[in-house]
């Protein structure tokens, strides 16, 4: 059993169900088309990660189902995904629930991350793989005050509750509890989410192909 394990939250991309901020700047099918293009770009450099070390991938999906999941990343199969719906409650208990799975399972280090960062590479996920021989807790700051990465080798829900998800006080929120509970924490370079209009711009300095993501 692979004892460090890789957890991406994604959304089926439905259109008018997810990127919903950038849906009055590209429409509903042009921001569903960020949210799928996105979420491959990370399962490739995913793929470049397990290259480097052993690590099972799991997606954790929010919308559609398992078949349409597998439909929708079936060009990904060289990687051998685990699929697993989010289920209910807010950000937090979903992440909580992803953590507890892991563990459960007898994982021993485990990094959860989103598809809104494109600047996040294999490279700094193997970091974080490996600031975590060290700390109780690897976080990867976004510039909205949130965050894209965060990593733990034990369940550790306070650091998910009271949180107002979606806002500009996630990471000190977060950061605040983990002094709290005098855990180490250990920190990756800032990045920048993709989430809403004023966003966009940023995707103009990513090699991502704006044919890919626009789909013009």
């Amino acid at each position: 059993m692979n004892n460090q394990r890789l957890i991406i939250f994604t959304r089926y991309p439905k259109p008018g169900t997810t990127k919903t901020r950038l849906i009055a700047a590209l429409g509903a099918e042009g921001a569903a088309n960020i949210q799928s293009q996105m979420t491959k770009i990370t399962i490739t450099k995913a793929k470049k990660l397990s290259n480097m070390m052993s690590l099972l991938v799991e997606v954790r999906f929010a919308g559609g189902n398992l078949q349409l999941m597998k439909n929708w990343l079936r060009d990904d199969l060289e990687l051998d995904l685990k699929y697993q719906e989010q289920g209910t409650g807010d950000l937090g208990e979903r992440i909580t629930r992803a953590f507890e799975s892991a563990f459960n399972q007898g994982v021993k280090s485990v990094v959860v991350i989103g598809t809104d960062c494109p600047s996040l590479t294999h490279e700094i996920m193997l970091e974080a793989f490996t600031k975590l021989t060290k700390s109780d807790v690897i976080i990867g700051p976004a510039t909205d005050g949130g965050y894209y990465l965060i990593g733990l080798k034990k369940i550790i829900p306070e650091l998910f509750q009271g949180i107002n998800w979606g806002t500009s006080e996630v990471l000190s929120k977060t950061v605040a509890i983990a002094q709290n509970l005098n855990l180490a924490i250990d920190y990756l370079p800032e990045l920048s989410d993709i989430d809403r209009p004023e966003d966009l711009e940023k995707l103009q300095c990513q090699d991502l192909g704006s044919t890919a993501i626009y789909g013009a």
